[in-house]
């Protein structure tokens, strides 16, 4: 397992896509007339210059963005919350001097159902096998005062414990979902290493841990996890592994306190020997559910999205989101429709732009928007979108350098916003 030339405290640009004995791609068909558009406007953020790894994350109060600032070895996480139209002002969760710090897997903070905020990051403990693990706390008062931090597991083993997924538990308390890679150390007679592992555990509202259990067995190495809760309860969606080194895209959901056999959201058999660090998004509504991700199985990158009627058993033909060529970094937003916005980067001009539609389950599309203003650099790192009421939360970093230039300290990768609305 490799996940990046390792840091302790910078930004971190992780590996490119790469494809081996391509498979054929069928999406679906798109001979409809295009579906409504989106309007783009500016998002002024509260973060300053200089701020990296951006996350948003959503609740019934409104959309938290947060980030890392970094001052020589020492690395702080702040938060705001957008309610309504304004951001609050910021507020610290922890800071430290021995983080694992990456553009691909980074922290966040969540407002729970009732009220909580729950926080997590990434603490290093071996840096040069990249080893990390996953630290959480809650605050009860938004966030002026902080638990004791903790782990959400016993292992002891310094290994990759990281791609964190938090979520709000049905019925109350803190859910998460990580890539674990505890095997590596544990299995000594696999010849290269044993398999990451996607693990959850949960939390009931005294912050009483009441789970820590395989949800995966073996998947890809260091592509992102996703969570959305659904009628019938939970589904993660996550990068497979097979045997055979075939990494599509599955999901598993929690059914009575276990996980499910791994469902294909769709067979890409996109066979490849390394993580392309390009997962999968999430989002649900009701018994509805879309999947948004990356392929590069017919050896060029595309992007491509899912529906599902029930709660993620079973999936409709993909829907091809990029219009040349895509580097994936998706994300998703289901609409009241039951339609859906998903963005992704799509590769053109030797520029890395952040474009998003809109999809319907049928195969329907609008026209692909940017959103990024027509003289933006290139956009560094994995973007994010949230959902608040009827405006769509669009979060990115840009470079004027290229889609490589890290971060600099003096404002060379910058965080941006965009607001959307459907019309």
């Amino acid at each position: 397992m490799k996940l990046s030339p390792p840091v302790l405290i910078g930004a971190v640009l992780l590996a490119a896509c790469s494809s081996q004995k391509p498979a054929e791609q069928k999406p679906a068909a798109n001979s409809a007339p295009p579906a409504a558009a989106l309007t783009v406007t500016p998002l002024a953020l509260p973060s300053p210059a200089g701020a990296s790894e951006p996350q948003f994350t959503a609740s019934a109060r409104g959309t938290i963005v947060s980030w890392v600032e970094q001052h020589d070895a020492d690395a702080t996480l702040k938060f705001a919350e957008r309610t309504g139209t304004t951001w609050s002002e910021p507020r610290t969760v922890v800071s430290g001097k021995d983080w694992f710090l990456t553009d691909a897997d980074v922290p966040s903070v969540l407002r729970l159902a009732d009220g909580t905020l729950a926080a997590a990051w990434y603490r290093a403990t071996n840096i040069q096998d990249e080893a990390y693990d996953t630290w959480l706390a809650w605050s009860k008062d938004d966030g002026k005062t902080w638990s004791t931090p903790f782990k959400p597991y016993k292992d002891r083993t310094k290994t990759q414990h990281g791609f964190a997924t938090l979520f709000d538990q049905p019925g109350g308390g803190l859910g998460l979902v990580w890539l674990d890679a505890r095997n590596w150390e544990l299995d000594k007679d696999a010849p290269d290493g044993g398999s990451v592992m996607l693990r959850s555990a949960s939390f009931d509202p005294s912050w009483k841990q009441t789970s820590d259990q395989v949800a995966n067995l073996r998947v890809c190495d260091c592509c992102q996890t996703s969570v959305a809760t659904t009628a019938d309860g939970i589904v993660t969606a996550f990068r497979d592994r097979s045997d055979k080194e075939i990494r599509d895209i599955h999901v598993t959901r929690l059914e009575n306190g276990k996980w499910t056999d791994p469902q294909s959201v769709h067979d890409d058999n996109w066979e490849i020997d390394s993580c392309p660090v390009n997962g999968p998004a999430i989002s649900a509504h009701g018994n509805t559910v879309a999947v948004a991700w990356f392929t590069a199985a017919g050896g060029q990158g595309h992007a491509f999205a899912a529906f599902s009627s029930d709660a993620g058993r079973t999936w409709g033909q993909p829907v091809r989101l990029d219009e040349q060529v895509s580097t994936g970094r998706v994300d998703i937003e289901l609409l009241d429709d039951g339609s859906a916005v998903a963005s992704w980067i799509e590769f053109a001009n030797q520029r890395a732009a952040l474009r998003a539609r809109k999809v319907t389950p049928s195969g329907v599309a609008s026209a692909p928007v940017s959103i990024q203003p027509e003289a933006a650099g290139s956009v560094a790192g994995y973007p994010h979108m949230a959902r608040q009421g009827d405006d769509l939360l669009f979060l990115w970093t840009e470079s004027a350098g290229g889609e490589h230039a890290e971060h600099d300290g003096h404002g060379g990768v910058q965080m941006k916003g965009a607001i959307a609305r459907v019309r």
